[in-house]
């Protein structure tokens, strides 16, 4: 469900750049030998890069070429006017009133966050039968791209005769920033309205200047209960046929405090929807891609990093399921169901990635292509300055698994929702000493003071279940018989580390640790930074190397980028970096498992699956909530519900509004099929999915089963008759 929604918060994305480093490590299961792979099956595709196309270099052509249509520059206007960007996620207007689409998936933090005292709607559903019962949702924001400016050769002009990999970065650095100040200024600065975000595209080879006009007045107005919205669990994720009604309303509100006039810049609601081989165009704003990587890079993910990553991801889930099993009222108050959801999702989504990447067939696609650039390369005399980047990329990857070890021990370090407070706190606490004692400014020692004192409380045993498992992962990938790593353990276990740890730090409770440190009385021999002194050795040897070669690694991905650029240009759409894209496809089925998935699912199959699995082990994640079992007679059971389409979305694409040539609204991105997780890398139609709730399908539950008939009415006043 959330591989397409982008690294937010809460997400292991998220957990990673807030982390004192990244991670990978291990390696998989060699793959079958690409030179086993037929030649016609080895050859890439025109698509293989995808179709996120951006709306600085529309496809006008293409789309003519494949849909007989030529959308004009008025279309793709009002396709990008109508686009929302929210944390996370994608959205869309839907009526002349401000009122929002997205997923419930999307919203899910914001209905418990809105709930008042007593209340259980994240579990019951929420609908607000006024305007005045629509609730404020705190710290969200709502962003309408309203302009594109391509500033690459002002970036490139601010490089020229700058050679050292590091100067070039800083130089690259400054000038975009003080480009997003300038900007920013035009529209009025901090008091404008408005935010201006610097898009990198190609890996950096081409640079725009994306200006939004930011909403803050955001309200909840709709919410199916969680069991809908989640419908078939994480059995039902990334799969297809499916029956979730995976969408949420909201509404803007003007400076006025009034829904926000929207009568030029909306969706309107199909009342036909889409049918077999319709086309339909999916805008929204997909978290990241790597399709551009080298397939060296590839490589090294598939034998270092990924496989450290769902390492990661397996351990939190039986962490937090730990914990969670043993204190349930504990862990609803931390949030964790959501955190668990979350981590299932994207241990479902690394699966699938991996299993694309020992697709031999997939790499000898990736190598075709790579080949057929290189000689491009090789062979054009402009390109010169090209030259030898593939084979120097290569090689980094090789001098990184060095330390492969170190890529797999340290993800989500600082992270709040998978690392324990206590080491959060002694990492800081660390920072903070060594800057005083070094002498360092006032501003960077306070900086790590207010970080060390910003640590949330845990539960004692929930910290010791963190504590083990970061010794885990220590052990899983430096062994043992690391020096390093038995001087932390001392002969204990990872259990019996953390025990004593927890027992006996004072960094284990916010209120002792910050009592000491104002003091001083923190002691260099606390048990927690003792932890952290064990970790130095092994820190270092991985910073060092990754220091020294990431800048480097960075300014190869760019100039490849230009290259890609220079030879291919607009027709090969950039890699994804949650910016406004168009991506455009059919209404299909696919063959699958000997048969043929249909091109929509209906209320009855959800019904088939809630009977079917009634009395089986797993049946609560096809439970329907209590106001579906008896339905009204008037609920028509044959409206179509999920539907598939050969359209190309990744994270963050999640509430994207799926439409039709007349971009009208005929659903809401919400998953893909299993099939579609190697997307991160290569885009493939053959069986690959996008799944969306129909349109017709949330109207249907709206009017017939929620009594939504305000929200009917509206979004059917603004429908195209």
């Amino acid at each position: 469900m959330n591989q397409f929604r982008a690294p937010h918060r809460s997400s292991v994305a998220a957990a990673a750049a807030t982390a004192l480093l990244w991670c990978f490590a291990a390696d998989l299961a060699a793959a079958v030998p690409q030179d086993a792979v037929d030649d016609e099956a080895a050859r890439a595709g025109q698509f293989d890069n995808g179709r996120m196309w951006t709306f600085d270099a529309p496809p006008v052509d293409y789309f003519e070429e494949a849909y007989g249509f030529r959308p004009d520059a008025a279309w793709f206007d009002r396709a990008r006017l109508g686009a929302l960007r929210i944390p996370g996620c994608s959205a869309s207007f839907v009526s002349p009133a401000g009122l929002v689409l997205t997923n419930h998936h999307c919203a899910r933090d914001h209905v418990s966050a809105v709930a008042l005292e007593g209340e259980t709607i994240l579990d019951d559903g929420f609908y607000a039968a006024s305007e005045a019962e629509e609730r404020v949702i705190d710290d969200f924001e709502a962003d309408q791209l309203i302009e594109i400016r391509d500033v690459t050769d002002e970036v490139a002009a601010a490089l020229a005769g700058i050679t050292d990999d590091n100067a070039r970065s800083e130089a690259r650095t400054a000038k975009l920033e003080e480009i997003e100040a300038r900007i920013h200024g035009e529209y009025g600065g901090e008091d404008g309205g408005h935010v201006v975000e610097m898009i990198s595209l190609y890996n950096g080879g081409r640079n725009s200047a994306y200006v939004f006009r930011r909403y803050t007045d955001v309200r909840l107005v709709m919410a199916p209960e969680l069991q809908m919205g989640y419908f078939g669990g994480d059995s039902d994720n990334f799969t297809y046929p499916r029956y979730s009604l995976d969408f949420s309303l909201l509404r803007v509100y003007g400076g006025d405090g009034r829904p926000l006039d929207t009568s030029g810049n909306f969706f309107p609601w199909s009342t036909e929807g889409v049918q077999a081989g319709d086309p339909i165009f999916v805008v929204g704003n997909p978290g990241s891609t790597s399709r551009i990587q080298t397939v060296a890079e590839l490589e090294f993910r598939r034998d270092v990093s990924d496989k450290a990553v769902l390492e990661f991801i397996d351990s939190r889930i039986e962490a937090l399921q730990e914990f969670y099993d043993l204190d349930p009222q504990a862990g609803e108050a931390l949030d964790m169901r959501n955190e668990i959801f979350s981590l299932l999702n994207s241990q479902k989504a690394y699966r699938g990635q991996l299993r694309g990447l020992a697709d031999p067939v997939i790499l000898a696609r990736k190598l075709d292509y790579e080949t057929r650039f290189a000689e491009t390369i090789d062979t054009d005399e402009d390109l010169g300055e090209y030259r030898g980047l593939i084979d120097r990329m290569g090689a980094i990857q090789e001098e990184k698994k060095a330390v492969a070890a170190g890529f797999g021990s340290f993800l989500g370090f600082t992270a709040p929702q998978y690392a324990s407070a206590l080491l959060t706190r002694a990492i800081w606490a660390f920072q903070y000493l060594s800057a005083s004692a070094a002498g360092a400014d006032q501003e960077t020692v306070d900086g790590f003071k207010e970080s060390f004192l910003e640590v949330p409380d845990y539960p004692a045993r929930l910290e010791e279940i963190l504590v083990e498992a970061r010794m885990l992962d220590l052990v899983r990938n430096y062994g043992e018989d690391d020096p390093s790593v038995q001087q932390m353990l001392a002969g204990r276990t990872a259990e019996g580390l953390a025990a004593s740890v927890v027992a006996n730090s004072v960094l284990a409770d916010s209120a002792t640790a910050a009592g000491a440190l104002e003091a001083g009385t923190l002691s260099p021999e606390d048990p927690g930074l003792g932890i952290i002194r064990g970790l130095l050795p092994l820190l270092g040897q991985f910073q060092q190397m990754i220091g020294t070669l990431g800048t480097e690694e960075e300014e190869i991905a760019i100039k490849l980028g230009q290259a890609r650029f220079a030879v291919y240009g607009t027709e090969v759409p950039p890699d994804a970096t949650f910016s406004l894209r168009i991506a455009d496809g059919v209404v299909a089925g696919y063959e699958y498992n000997g048969t043929r998935a249909p091109t929509h699912t209906t209320f009855y199959g959800m019904y088939d699956r809630h009977y079917s699995f009634k009395g089986n082990e797993n049946e609560a994640e096809w439970a329907l909530p209590d106001r579906w079992l008896d339905p009204p007679a008037s609920l028509d059971l044959s409206t179509p519900f999920n539907f598939v389409a050969t359209a190309d979305i990744i994270g963050g694409n999640s509430g994207s509004p799926v439409l039709n040539a007349d971009l009208e609204l005929v659903g809401v991105a919400f998953d893909g099929n299993i099939e579609s997780l190697p997307g991160d890398y290569i885009f493939l139609t053959e069986v690959p999915r996008t799944v969306s709730v129909d349109a017709r399908g949330i109207l249907e539950a709206l009017a017939e089963i929620y009594d939504a008939d305000r929200i009917v009415a509206e979004v059917n006043a603004g429908a195209r008759r």
